[in-house]
């Protein structure tokens, strides 16, 4: 058995995730744990939000608050999309915790003791407008390489160059967009060049990684690494543990980096054992698999096995599967653009294994790929023809021609052993791709192995051999009840929900891969009620949840459509009055809603908010409100709500309360 740590991206604390990040960095990692699981692996699976840099500041400058409380809600946010997803992280942490700061500033002083880090003056942009330094996400302007205009002061968004902000030509300033000077500060800076020569040597030992990462890292080396900064000019981050270093904090891309180690540390201190964490990153034997995106290979495979070399003992990546784009309309998914359909507004409307098998199955692997709702229909469809339809009429017949029984089977005849002999060769060839990080091809692989029992059950015609040969038909029976329960254990690391309602069907939650094609369920084992399990989806069903793609495709198409006009005097009977929030109760079985007691001034309003998803009860405590008065009343989960609190929603999965001015009072009419 081995010992395997796989960690996703830590996903930006800057707004919901989107299906582009689920393609890329947490999906495949979500299949490859759940399938080492089922091998009996020793595996955890870590990950955590980013929550320093500049995507965050700029953030909670756009919304008005302050970086913690955007980063406390967005985490919480992307922490429950991907619980709602089915992503089974062991340990989902945060860089905003003290155990992440310690550990951070530990390894900077380790590194700078051992001579790795050293400090220099160097030229950072300044915006005399805005009076600051500008860190590189503050500055804007055209690729040097490329000649996007979509470039940032540390990376280009289209062709990936990492760049330092003083290369940019046409450089503005993102928040005044005037012209920024360079000007002499001091920053630390992490001596990247002296490892070129160590990187060389180690990654030629990594033949067997995905050419994007190979090549990508070839690039790097053969333009020759130089001393990059890790220090910036920010008042939100981890702050450099040094005299004289105030107003400095350690960089984003190289502290978040290590809040793949704080992560485990937190986790095995939750499991009561503080050195646990040990027998991971200093065990040789361990395999650290870390799954990205592409415009993360150069911090993955150069800066972080630079550091974690740098500091000594630790492991080194023993693979980096980094995926491509998943594109939408031929455009990249993106939080800051606001192009994306995002994983709450999908998973509002419908259940997340559908969508698991379309991402897994059209996985941008090896090149970008295009999501459209046109192919994600037939996807679906196709799982519920498929796979869905073996499922249900096994149960169905099972149900009428036996009771529910497992029946009785004599000898298997030639189709049943070759049927079962599949599920055995199927097995062990999705376990070789799975290895391999070939997640999409093991897909395809269990779904034509689908197909081969629809084969078998067309072919045995139990409908006709319930009137001429029971014994047949229950052969038949027996043995696709077998068949089933092969696909569910196949199937799970794709499709978890779904196989977890086949078990409670068939009576079985084992989940070891080495019994498919086993005979699991023994006959005279009493089956559950059958269920459908996947829906079919009609044309334009899309339409019935909000999704930015089509706001994306008609951007500039003249004016914004807007809904149906009314009259002054209709807009006028509407009664709004300003209201404090006294109080703040969960409803039981209610994921989305809180019971809020508000104060009207000259009464007190019950009221029943969607609000727990953005808002904690802390947040909303003696917060205050715009309340709409003459909504008429409704019965919401069995609670009464006696008006509506009033909330801007950005169509990009935030949504804020609307805040009266600080002087207003209790009572008073909003005009």
């Amino acid at each position: 058995m081995s010992k395997y740590l796989v960690t996703s991206a830590l996903p930006y604390a800057n707004g919901p995730s989107h299906l582009g990040h689920l393609a890329g960095a947490y999906l495949p990692a979500d299949i490859y744990v759940r399938f080492l699981r089922m091998c009996e692996e020793d595996v955890i699976y870590i990950c955590g939000t980013d929550e320093h840099g500049v995507p965050i500041t700029i953030k909670a400058e756009q919304m008005g608050i302050t970086p913690r409380e955007a980063v406390d809600r967005y985490h919480e946010i992307i922490r429950r999309d991907f619980e709602r997803f089915g992503i089974s992280f062991d340990n989902f942490s945060r860089t905003e915790s003290p155990e992440h700061y310690r550990f951070t500033q530990e390894v900077f002083l380790d590194l700078l003791e051992k001579g790795h880090i050293v400090e220099k003056s160097m030229k950072q942009f300044y915006c005399d407008k805005c009076n600051r330094f500008l860190p590189d996400r503050y500055v804007g302007g055209t690729c040097p390489e490329c000649g996007s205009s979509n470039a940032r002061g540390d990376q280009c968004e289209d062709c990936g160059t990492w760049l330092d902000a003083l290369d940019l030509l046409k450089p503005v300033c993102e928040i005044c967009g005037s012209t920024p000077v360079p000007r002499e500060t001091n920053h630390w800076f992490l001596r990247l060049d002296a490892f070129q020569e160590w990187l060389e040597e180690w990654l030629g030992h990594h033949d067997d990684w995905k050419n994007n990462v190979l090549n990508y890292c070839k690039g790097w080396l053969k333009n020759g690494l130089r001393e990059r900064a890790i220090t910036r000019d920010l008042n939100w981050g981890v702050p450099v543990p040094l005299d004289g270093a105030e107003g400095k904090v350690l960089y984003v891309w190289f502290e978040a980096l290590l809040g793949y180690v704080s992560s485990t540390k937190e986790l095995f201190a939750k499991r009561g054992n503080p050195e646990g964490w040990k027998d991971y990153w200093f065990d040789p034997e361990t395999r650290l698999v870390q799954f990205i995106g592409k415009d993360n290979i150069v911090f993955h495979a150069v800066i972080e096995p630079s550091v974690l070399h740098g500091l000594g003992d630790f492991i080194l990546p023993w693979n980096i599967p980094a995926n491509e784009y998943l594109n939408i309309n031929g455009k990249k998914f993106s939080t800051s653009r606001g192009t994306a359909i995002w994983i709450n507004d999908y998973l509002d409307h419908f259940p997340p294994d559908p969508m698991r098998y379309v991402l897994a199955i059209n996985a941008p692997e090896n090149r970008d790929t295009d999501f459209t709702w046109d192919n994600f229909r037939s996807r679906n469809n196709e799982l519920a023809d498929v796979f869905g339809n073996f499922i249900n009429r096994t149960m169905k017949f099972a149900q009428k021609t036996f009771g529910g029984i497992v029946p009785e089977s004599t000898d298997p005849g030639a189709p049943e052993r070759e049927l079962m002999k599949s599920v055995a060769v199927a097995r062990d060839e999705m376990e070789e791709l799975l290895r391999s990080f070939k997640l999409k091809a093991a897909c395809l692989r269990v779904m034509d192995l689908a197909r081969e029992g629809n084969r078998y059950f067309d072919q045995s015609q139990p409908w006709k051999t319930a009137r001429t040969d029971i014994d047949k038909c229950a052969a038949t029976i027996y043995c696709s009840i077998q068949f089933a329960d092969s696909l569910r254990i196949l199937f799970n690391p794709f499709i978890p929900h779904t196989c977890e309602k086949i078990g409670k069907m068939l009576g079985s939650s084992s989940l070891l891969w080495k019994d498919a094609g086993k005979e699991n369920i023994p006959s005279g084992w009493k089956l559950g009620e059958p269920e459908i399990l996947l829906e079919k989806l009609k044309e334009g069903f899309e339409k019935v949840m909000r999704s930015d793609e089509s706001a994306t495709a008609d951007e500039g198409a003249g004016e914004p459509e807007v809904k149906e006009t009314v009259s002054y005097d209709d807009f006028m009977k509407m009664d709004m009055k300003v209201g404090i929030v006294k109080e703040v109760h969960d409803i039981e079985g209610a994921d989305k809603l809180f019971r809020l007691m508000v104060d009207m001034g000259d009464h007190s309003r019950q009221l029943v908010a969607g609000m727990k998803p953005f808002y904690s009860k802390d947040e909303l405590t003696n917060r205050k409100v715009v309340v709409l008065m003459n909504l008429q009343p409704v019965k919401i989960m069995g609670v009464k709500s006696n008006g509506m609190v009033l909330a801007s929603d950005d169509g990009k999965g935030g949504v804020y309360l609307l805040q009266p001015a600080s002087d207003a009072c209790p009572g008073d009419s909003i005009r």
